[in-house]
């Protein structure tokens, strides 16, 4: 009979691992639990991941990849700011689905193959927010609007954990959109910061000025973006 590649045995491995996580808790996942239930012996784990944090982390790393896989991809004919409610909802959704891994997700160290899938899943939430500033609606620079919903969205699932409340996700957002949205789409007098941030948002596309040029724009929009939000 043939033997299991290496990576099917890893790819068994995590996923005993996660099972006990989700269903018995982190007390649950020990390296005699997951090599019993996986049929292996236990010196198999530390030669594949050496040693039970290893393993852990390799769990958080799948987690953060089945989270990012169920992203609703980016529709150009969708309302921006409905995109970025949707992504908000699939956040909360999978942490409350999931709260040991999402609590391991948020805690275990990164490999840089988990750093990779992390900043592909923010690249997601960042062409969001891009799509609201190209619409004129975003009040705040982009970059601290994505820090802002990452942070307020990763707060209340721990939160939430913690304490079951069924508005509490719902009022975060709304304070969150009355932090970083204007009230309507811009029309003609947005008003300074949402301006910057609209044209800010547009910069790639410009073609009349050097790259040079460009980055200078760039500081400055930033710069009245981030002063006059404040």
């Amino acid at each position: 009979m043939k033997e299991p590649t290496r990576d099917l045995v890893r790819s068994r491995l995590v996923d005993v691992a996660a099972t006990l996580l989700a269903t018995e808790g982190p007390e649950a996942v020990t390296t005699r639990s997951v090599a019993l239930a996986a049929g292996v012996q236990a010196p198999t784990i530390y030669r594949l991941f050496g040693d039970k944090n290893g393993l852990l982390d390799a769990v958080a790393e799948h987690g953060f990849a089945s989270y990012v896989a169920q992203k609703p991809p980016v529709d150009a004919g969708d309302d921006p700011v409905d995109g970025l409610r949707a992504g908000w909802d699939l956040h909360i959704g999978f942490g409350l689905a999931n709260p040991a891994l999402f609590r391991l997700m948020h805690t275990a160290k990164r490999t840089p193959e988990g750093q990779a899938t992390v900043d592909a899943g923010t690249a997601v939430l960042r062409e969001r927010v891009r799509r609201v500033a190209r619409a004129g609606r975003l009040r705040i620079p982009e970059n601290r609007a994505v820090d802002l919903i990452h942070a307020a969205g990763t707060g209340v699932v721990f939160a939430l954990i913690e304490k079951p409340d069924e508005s509490l996700a719902d009022l975060t957002w709304e304070s969150v959109c009355a932090t970083m949205l204007t009230g309507a789409p811009a029309t003609e007098q947005p008003g300074p910061a949402a301006a910057a941030v609209t044209l800010r948002a547009a910069l790639p596309d410009v073609t009349a000025l050097s790259p040079t040029e460009k980055a200078l724009l760039a500081d400055w929009l930033d710069r009245i973006a981030d002063q006059t939000a404040r």
